[in-house]
């Protein structure tokens, strides 16, 4: 996979806000404040935990090609994407 210019990178950014506010907010629970929140861009699928790694990593193993952003939920601004294609 080829590195993504920084437009691509931006609308990966806003596309993954978007998802995560509309898809997987609602689906959060009052125990998962403070958690991050890996989240598949591509189908809203998600995984929480108080350890981001741990997160991403459920993520992964339910979807090796997901395109991942993650939240920390209850907190206004993003976290970060892990879009890592190649894993060691």
């Amino acid at each position: 996979m080829s590195t993504p210019q920084r437009s691509g990178l931006t609308e990966f950014g806003r596309r993954a806000r978007e998802v995560y506010h509309r898809d997987v907010l609602p689906r959060l629970r009052p125990e998962d404040d403070g958690k991050y929140v890996a989240v598949d861009v591509n189908t809203s699928e998600f995984e929480a935990d108080d350890d981001d790694r741990k997160a991403v990593d459920r993520l992964r193993e339910r979807l090796p090609n997901a395109d991942i952003w993650v939240e920390r939920a209850g907190h206004p601004a993003p976290y970060k994407m892990v879009n890592l294609r190649v894993r060691q």
